[in-house]
């Protein structure tokens, strides 16, 4: 019969190995899993840094209720529905302003006008609008003045100097 000798080395070693392993799987369990809003967050701040500029136009913007939840109440949730085009493929995509109300004054929001889009260049689906610093929202246009037509007999504008 043969006899299996481990010294203490072997042991120790052993030991190293199943604590190398156990460590990461521990902090991968006990870590702090980041919000959806955190994740949104992420995500926006990467576009802004990362993301390739295109023309788009705002389409529309919608107030609706969300769906309650077992962890959050229904509340009213503010989106921008905006397209783009790029490389000859339309996209249409909508964005959850929300919890952005110091960026995106709802009020100023009017649809047909045009905005710029940033996009995710390998994904073009992934897309903003609005984001903490940046905006690729135009400010609405102010009423414009009632201006008098000049009389269409006085061609005195084209010729200075004759009356």
């Amino acid at each position: 019969m043969t006899r299996i000798q481990i010294t203490a080395w072997e042991i120790a070693g052993g030991v190293a190995a199943l604590a190398a392993i156990a460590a990461p799987l521990i902090w991968l369990a006990m870590r702090k899993k980041p919000s959806a809003q955190e994740v949104e967050r992420a995500r926006r701040a990467f576009l802004v840094q990362m993301g390739r500029l295109v023309d788009g136009q705002l389409l529309d913007f919608y107030e609706l209720e969300s769906a309650k939840t077992r962890k959050e109440p229904a509340r009213m949730l503010t989106l921008l529905l905006f397209s783009y085009r790029i490389g000859g493929v339309d996209y249409e995509c909508s964005q959850d302003v929300t919890d952005m109300t110091e960026v995106v004054d709802v009020t100023q929001i009017q649809a047909g006008f045009p905005c710029t889009v940033r996009y995710q260049s390998g994904n073009p689906q992934n897309s903003i609008v609005v984001a903490e610093g940046w905006t690729g929202l135009r400010p609405k246009l102010s009423v414009a003045h009632h201006v008098e037509e000049a009389d269409s007999n006085d061609l005195s504008h084209l010729r200075p100097g004759r009356g």
